[in-house]
């Protein structure tokens, strides 16, 4: 099943499988490490439709929400 990453649940793993962006935002995503085959996990989310807190391989980040939208995440059904 996929997702946007803003929809995968706080402590859920998962596999980037696909970045629908362009430009800037995808040079960004890229030097975070978010790249297609990577596993993702969602740590925390802030309030107010804050950042979203993730770990990426070893790398934690901070990702917009707006941002995370474009980001599509294959989810282990089980």
């Amino acid at each position: 099943m996929r997702i946007s990453l803003n929809q995968l649940p706080d402590g859920q793993a998962a596999v980037v499988a696909e970045i629908r962006a362009g430009g800037s935002l995808m040079a960004r995503m890229t030097a975070f490490g978010l790249k297609p085959g990577r596993r993702i996990r969602v740590i925390r989310r802030a309030n107010w439709q804050g950042p979203l807190h993730v770990r990426v391989g070893m790398t934690e980040i901070m990702i917009r929400r707006s941002d995370a939208q474009s980001v599509q995440v294959a989810v282990d059904p089980a």
